[in-house]
């Protein structure tokens, strides 16, 4: 991978960590315990713990993307980076924009799944 798209790939990373670091401080407000005494019905409390589950799912699935954008992060000035791990060919830069943490092209990530 030349340079140029090194620095652009770089640069995604960090706006997708930006991004996602919004995403979990909004799904941690979302995630706060409900209080029991809070009036507001027991449909309309049901309905906001079934949020609160969603969200914390949510939740959960950002702070593993966020580890794994940061963890890339480094990455990118090594040699075998953008190579795949089943194949050792080059992934696509359009899936690594995509997907940074990719360590597999699309054919083997289908068989390794």
């Amino acid at each position: 991978m030349d340079i140029k798209k090194k620095e652009t790939l770089r640069k995604h990373i960090l706006e997708k960590i930006e991004a996602v670091k919004a995403n979990i401080a909004s799904f941690e407000r979302l995630v706060r315990p409900i209080s029991p005494d809070n009036a507001i019905g027991r449909i309309s409390r049901m309905e906001a713990i079934n949020s609160k589950s969603i969200n914390e799912s949510a939740l959960s699935e950002s702070r593993k993307t966020l580890a794994n954008l940061q963890r890339t992060l480094p990455l990118i000035d090594d040699p075998e980076f953008g190579l795949c791990a089943g194949c050792e060919e080059p992934i696509p830069f359009k899936r690594l924009m995509t997907m940074p943490e990719s360590a597999f092209c699309v054919q083997c990530a289908g068989l390794k799944g």
